[in-house]
């Protein structure tokens, strides 16, 4: 089973090379949803604090200023505790 692979505090050159900054905004209000994945997302969180847990998998912990990567073909249940504001891109 692939994972989430989450990066804590990615450097501004890191967000720059990725062109994070430039990518969609998405925002969501706290509640709990199933998610699946047809492709791979990366996100860069500006805001917020999520669980998001894997079918069959252990929960993953993320929020403010993170980098998610999550990968084609998950399942997973997301449980936003906190108002989400993130950067995202498919593929």
């Amino acid at each position: 089973m692939s994972t989430i692979k989450v990066e804590r505090g990615p450097s501004e050159k890191r967000l720059t090379d990725l062109g994070a900054r430039d990518w969609p905004i998405w925002t969501g209000e706290a509640s709990k949803f199933p998610w699946s994945y047809d492709e791979p997302e990366t996100c860069y969180f500006l805001e917020g604090d999520v669980e998001v847990t894997p079918d069959g998998g252990t929960p993953v912990h993320i929020g403010k200023g993170d980098l998610a990567v999550f990968p084609a073909g998950m399942s997973c249940a997301w449980n936003i505790r906190k108002a989400v504001r993130k950067h995202y891109r498919f593929g």
